[in-house]
């Protein structure tokens, strides 16, 4: 045993170096090699070692889509080697996550032009697509152990902080994905917030009632107003006083009670509000089945099935 641990820790040592010269395909393609024979002999132990320790030293030099495949790698192998997601095998994942390159306050973000991408834009997309791929395999495979349903919460705010930070242009769509399910309302409240700086003066509302609603649609009310109260505490007088968060504070306090028919006034008053966004619609179907039991006539069509499934799945 003491013979096999000094001939990894010989191992880790030389493709190190390997990368530290600058030969990273080489050194990936070694790290694959040995990884394949671990796997061969079922020495899982050693060949999730070989991953972590690969994925960090590729990524601390930049080699964002090595250390990526070698992360995703490991992730794989727990999954065949049995190992459960907890507390031990969080650690390893942080220690991988940690090691992507990030921009301190993110890359500068404009609008991409057509023809005009920038080398910046392309490394920082490379970025967010490793990491990307690397946790959400793990939040996969944190469902896949037996732990959550809906995968493990801080995996999801992990990776909902970095798309929204990291990516080249401001995408809280796809990061408000996994803040929904990061158990982490104080931090998507400031990626609201910060969004709300980002966009079209007059869009600012939009962005505090769409968040607000999609935890409602999941039935997270303590959330949702936790992100409510943070926005407008965060705000103060620099908030929009627009009717569409008039409508959201009222529907916030309608929801604790059993109010369907205040709830319906509600939705008949600020009628034209909430049509600014055709989704909010659908989200007042999906909040009225869930808080009123109020059936809806049909299923949702086209795009607003694919939005709703979005938020109810992981």
């Amino acid at each position: 045993m003491r013979d096999a641990s000094a001939s990894l820790a010989k191992t880790l040592q030389k493709l190190e170096k390997s990368v530290e010269a600058g030969n990273y395909y080489e050194a990936q393609q070694t790290y694959k090699t040995v990884y394949a024979r671990f796997m061969a002999g079922k020495k899982y132990d050693e060949a999730m070692e070989l991953l972590q320790n690969g994925a960090c030293v590729q990524l601390k030099h930049g080699q964002v889509t090595c250390g990526a495949e070698l992360a995703v790698l490991l992730i794989e192998t727990s999954g065949k080697a049995g190992v459960p997601y907890n507390s031990e095998t969080l650690e390893r994942i942080v220690a991988i996550y940690k090691e992507f390159p990030q921009v301190d306050g993110g890359p500068v973000r404009t609008g991409p032009e057509e023809g005009n991408i920038s080398e910046e834009t392309v490394e920082a997309r490379t970025r967010v697509e490793g990491c990307a791929s690397f946790l959400k395999a793990a939040i996969k495979w944190s469902i896949e152990s037996g732990g959550h349903s809906k995968g493990a919460p801080e995996l999801h705010k992990m990776l909902a902080e970095y798309i929204w930070t990291q990516s080249p242009f401001p995408e809280l769509g796809k990061a408000s994905v996994h803040f929904l399910r990061g158990n982490c309302p104080e931090a998507f409240a400031s990626a609201v917030v910060d969004c709300m700086n980002k966009c079209y003066a007059g869009e600012a509302d939009l962005v505090v009632a769409r968040a607000v609603l999609q935890y409602c649609v999941l039935g997270n009310l303590r959330d949702a107003n936790i992100l409510f109260n943070r926005v407008r505490d965060t705000c103060g007088d620099k908030l929009p006083d627009r009717p569409l968060l008039h409508f959201i504070k009222f529907l916030l306090q309608t929801l604790e009670r059993d109010a369907l028919p205040l709830f319906r006034m509600l939705r008949q008053n600020y009628k034209p509000s909430i049509d600014r966004d055709p989704t909010f619609e659908e989200y007042l179907e999906e909040i009225a089945e869930r808080f009123f039991n109020v059936r809806r006539k049909s299923g949702f069509p086209g795009m607003f099935g694919d939005i709703m499934k979005m938020f109810t799945d992981v």
